[in-house]
């Protein structure tokens, strides 16, 4: 399914557009409503920050600063969930700007959106790649976690444990580690299948009494989300990804919307 609920480092994009705001150009060289953009973009609403990126773009024959409106261009994208959009600007800033500063970032973003997509294989090439070829980068750290959640798509624990030891090896007191052991440090990686997600516990609980009598092994995980409290109602622990699809299947003919996701015991 498309990994639309899981974000992948949201302070990592954050930490980019403060980045897009601060840093200064020349007046005469930086087009003036480029801030437009990055406003609608801090604020969360991406697709007023694509509805204005493309209407700069339609203007905009030349501009030394064109890579930075592409990249801010194709982060609206995949911010507002257009992730084949946000990939093809994302590979034209790699074609057509070789050396721009952007870069690393539209490296990563490429592989950003291919996993948003379900394409999990390729986006670990992409972060693989990265890494080939930037060994010192300061987005180093969130490739090895990118890499790792890949991995665990696609049932390969081992390699996602390795390179979640990876992290917290090179990089103790990374916002990544702190993500990783907040998720439950080394313990082991499992599958789950979850069939919703609920603001109120007593609507949780009620779903989860009825899978129960239904002979699931259900139950509820409480996880902060953005101040607040989600109450997810998950279904079994298995720890081989095939074990997870079966039971997907199973709750979807009983008319679950079941997807599949991975935790820690």
């Amino acid at each position: 399914m498309p990994y639309r609920k899981l974000k992948l480092n949201l302070l990592f994009w954050i930490s980019l557009l403060s980045a897009f705001l601060w840093v200064g150009f020349p007046a005469a060289a930086y087009p003036p409503n480029l801030d437009v953009i990055k406003v609608h973009l801090l604020r969360g609403d991406y697709k007023s920050a694509a509805t204005e990126g493309e209407k700069i773009m339609e203007g905009c024959d030349y501009s030394p600063d064109l890579d930075e409106l592409y990249c801010l261009l194709a982060v609206s994208y995949l911010k507002d969930g257009n992730y084949l959009r946000a990939s093809d600007i994302f590979e034209i800033i790699l074609k057509e700007f070789k050396s721009s500063t952007f870069t690393e970032e539209a490296e990563v973003g490429l592989g950003d959106a291919y996993f948003l997509m379900g394409e999990y294989d390729k986006a670990g090439g992409f972060y693989k790649e990265f890494l080939r070829h930037h060994r010192g980068s300061k987005f180093k750290p969130q490739v090895f976690y990118r890499i790792s959640l890949s991995a665990a798509k696609l049932g390969r624990t081992e390699e996602a444990k390795q390179y979640l030891e990876k992290l917290n090896q090179e990089y103790p007191f990374n916002i990544e580690t702190t993500i990783e052991k907040d998720l439950g440090g080394s313990k082991e990686l499992y599958y789950t299948v979850q069939v919703g997600a609920f603001s109120n516990a007593e609507n949780a609980q009620c779903l989860m009494q009825e899978l129960i009598q239904k002979g699931y092994p259900a139950y509820v995980e409480e996880l902060p989300l953005q101040g607040k409290v989600s109450y997810r109602v998950r279904v079994g622990r298995p720890a081989l990804r095939q074990e997870a699809v079966d039971l997907q299947k199973k709750l979807f003919r009983e008319g679950y919307p079941a997807n599949i996701t991975y935790s820690r015991r």
